[in-house]
């Protein structure tokens, strides 16, 4: 398919107009908890190839961050965590595939699950949704606070926003397709860590999301 045909392809989708549908309503009911939330979460995120772990601040995250081994060579680091030093201007980047080299992508998480180590990430005031996807090593950082025991919370909490996409992260890429052989790093990010904070340096007026005590979800840094 030339590229000319495969653009107005394209171009034809986006004109189509889908009529929206309401969202499936929040199911109340006695759905698990755990007595310590933040030790099940770091046991499935170890679980699915990931690690997790508890952090006072940003300044301690960075501190670890920038003691990574893998750190040390790397060409090109992206930032979106206030406090983590960003050498990626993503807003003078006009194609995904520019970003090909990324090697370690720093983002902020909205919602953390203990069932299943899924944590939502938006594209809310990100240009490019692709880094969530092509680097080598991601770090997510969380509160505390925004630590769930199930998916039925989790997605009461939802907040998209003005977000046009959103998905739950769990651990790195992953793939056992071929004999049943586990492969970490085959599709996307070869490593994810999840950083679990009880504050940010960021004023609360900076965080993404409703920041209301009845709809907490964000804990999310622009």
């Amino acid at each position: 398919m030339s590229s000319k045909s495969r653009q107005s392809m394209l171009d034809t989708l986006r004109k189509q107009s889908i009529e929206s549908v309401p969202l499936p309503e929040v199911i109340q009911g006695n759905w698990i908890e755990y007595p310590d939330p933040i030790a099940q979460l770091a046991s499935v995120i170890q679980s699915v190839g990931g690690s997790c772990e508890t952090l006072p601040d940003i300044a301690a995250v960075r501190s670890r961050i920038m003691g990574y081994p893998e750190m040390q060579g790397a060409g090109r680091v992206l930032s979106l965590v206030p406090g983590i030093e960003n050498h990626v201007d993503l807003e003078s980047i006009q194609s995904p595939r520019e970003l090909e080299d990324l090697d370690f992508v720093i983002v902020p998480g909205e919602i953390a699950v203990a069932e299943n180590g899924a944590v939502w990430v938006t594209d809310q005031g990100l240009k490019h949704r692709v880094v969530y996807f092509i680097n080598q090593h991601l770090i997510i950082v969380v509160r505390r606070s925004a630590i769930v025991h199930n998916m039925h919370e989790a997605y009461a909490r939802l907040n998209l926003g003005t977000a046009m996409f959103g998905c739950f992260i769990s651990g790195p890429s992953k793939t056992a397709d071929i004999e049943q052989s586990l492969v970490i790093g085959a599709h996307g990010c070869c490593s994810m860590q999840l950083y679990v904070i009880d504050s940010l340096v960021a004023d609360d007026a900076s965080l993404r999301g409703d920041t209301s005590e009845t709809a907490v979800t964000s804990n999310v840094i622009h």
